[in-house]
């Protein structure tokens, strides 16, 4: 009998125990909600969003810390890339130093970077990337590389000396989506016919 009445109370205590947990938990997770609910604002962010000090950086992240890059940063931003090219890829990307645009006619970036003129701004970037990754010792003189934009770029070997669109290549960089190749002039697709 005495077995009976302490697995009674003992039941009745755990179950009271229980009751209180599961009430107090549900209250703080709702008034949690409520002020989460309250205080977060929307957060809107593609794969560019996510922060990863750890591993190698994507095509973006190289060229965000390059200070030769700012002004393909600043129209990669404009032209609203930045998530397409931190995805997965892989991406063969030509990357047009801050001289190389300086070489264009004046005006020509800063017309570009306007809202109204997006739409050119994206066609123009999106012919210095290739999606696949197009290793420098496997290119070939007169390749042609398939770029997002639709167009072809043509690659230059002579000497030693890479090429595309007879812009130099004067470095490689290795991206964890792809592959950069620096480039000293802004390269533009054939006008179409």
């Amino acid at each position: 009998m005495k077995k009976n009445v302490f697995r009674l109370l003992l039941t009745g205590a755990l179950a009271t125990i229980l009751f209180v947990a599961c009430n107090s938990e549900g209250t703080k997770e709702g008034e949690q909600t409520a002020t989460t609910e309250q205080t977060a604002a929307p957060v809107v962010a593609g794969q560019s969003g996510v922060v990863d000090d750890l591993s190698q950086k994507n095509v973006v992240g190289v060229a965000v810390s390059s200070p030769d890059h700012t002004t393909l940063v600043t129209a990669v931003k404009a032209a609203e890339l930045v998530d397409a090219l931190s995805n997965a890829g892989p991406f063969t990307v030509f990357a047009p130093t801050n001289a190389a645009f300086a070489k264009l006619p004046a005006g020509t970036v800063e017309g570009l970077l306007v809202p109204e003129k997006k739409e050119a701004l994206q066609e123009i970037l999106q012919y210095h990337v290739s999606v696949g990754v197009y290793k420098l010792e496997n290119l070939k003189d007169g390749q042609q590389i398939d770029e997002v934009f639709g167009g072809k770029v043509t690659i230059g070997v002579k000497d030693g000396k890479y090429t595309v669109n007879g812009a130099n290549i004067l470095a490689t960089v290795p991206a964890s989506n792809g592959v950069i190749y620096v480039i000293d002039q802004v390269i533009f697709a054939p006008a179409k016919k």
